[in-house]
């Protein structure tokens, strides 16, 4: 016979060794916090040694935490995927795939019947949404993720990365819509930029761009002139470029469609690197056939 800790106690150090927060994993359990420390302590009592060191802050696992969580983590993630197999329907549930707001709009949705052609009997159903959905909770089945590098902690597949350079319409130019030989010459027009919510200091913004361009014209002068038109939302800014307004740093991949029809046109060549577009999900996820599906449309149809 098997001896195991309570269910409650090994839900408490799995939700909180994942968020690394006792009050995350309290809003995620249903309870409060101090209900979570108590479970905690009493796993701690069963294994006869601490699991998270708690002072002094951040909180952080022990090693003996850092054995245990991917073990209870790993476990979890097969009794969901169990139950989700013999759920009755899972085959005929719609794939749920979150994505960021400027992707699903610009580039995922347009392709859609794409997808429909060849995969009619697999639904999707787009989270267009530019925060962090937990997967392991069941937010979604699989998420398009834009990060510096794979994510570690679920499975990753890396579908394509982007380089940003500076885009407008043609009718913007004042050159009849030819590329602008010199980057100085571009803080004649308005220039257009949006939040970076992950506050990366090597993010592809107009300072980053002004400042690197100064390698191929160094007569870009020093300037307050960071931008003329700010949003909040990457979408937004993609939209007042669209409407002529000014300049943007766009994504080569998020604007693809545009720049293949001519709507929209390179005001400059000189370009800075962006990220990686993730496709992340549960290993081991009940319908990993539709995951590795979608994984290979996209690739086809970049």
């Amino acid at each position: 016979m098997r001896k195991l800790p309570p269910l409650g106690s090994l839900r408490a150090f799995e939700a909180a060794a994942r968020h690394m927060s006792f009050r995350e994993a309290a809003i995620e359990l249903g309870v409060t916090p101090t209900a979570v420390s108590h479970q905690i302590r009493l796993l701690e009592q069963i294994c006869k040694q601490p699991l998270f060191r708690r002072r002094p802050r951040p909180l952080a696992l022990t090693r003996a935490g850092e054995r245990l969580f991917p073990v209870v983590r790993n476990g979890f993630d097969s009794f969901a995927t169990a139950i989700a197999s013999a759920s009755a329907g899972v085959g005929e549930r719609a794939l749920r795939v979150t994505s960021p707001n400027a992707f699903a709009s610009r580039w995922l949705v347009p392709r859609l019947p794409k997808w429909r052609d060849e995969h009619p009997k697999i639904p999707l159903e787009i989270i267009g949404t530019d925060e962090v959905l937990d997967l392991r909770a069941g937010n979604a089945d699989v998420a398009i993720r834009y990060a510096r590098r794979m994510p570690a902690d679920l499975a990753a597949q890396e579908i394509f990365r982007d380089i940003f350079f500076p885009v407008c319409t043609p009718e913007l130019l004042a050159n009849g819509g030819r590329q602008i030989e010199r980057a100085a010459n571009l803080l004649q027009y308005p220039l257009i930029h949006f939040d970076w919510l992950n506050r990366d200091p090597e993010a592809p913004t107009w300072a980053h761009w002004l400042a690197t361009a100064r390698s191929v014209d160094p007569d870009i002068p020093e300037t307050n002139k960071a931008w003329d038109l700010s949003f909040r939302e990457e979408i937004h800014a993609i939209d007042a470029v669209a409407a002529g307004q000014g300049i943007a740093i766009c994504s080569d991949v998020v604007i693809s469609r545009d720049l293949k029809s001519g709507a929209l046109i390179k005001a400059h060549t000189f370009s800075l690197p962006g990220y990686g577009f993730y496709l992340v999900f549960v290993p081991n996820h009940p319908q990993r056939s539709s995951i590795e599906a979608f994984s290979s449309w996209m690739r086809s149809v970049v």
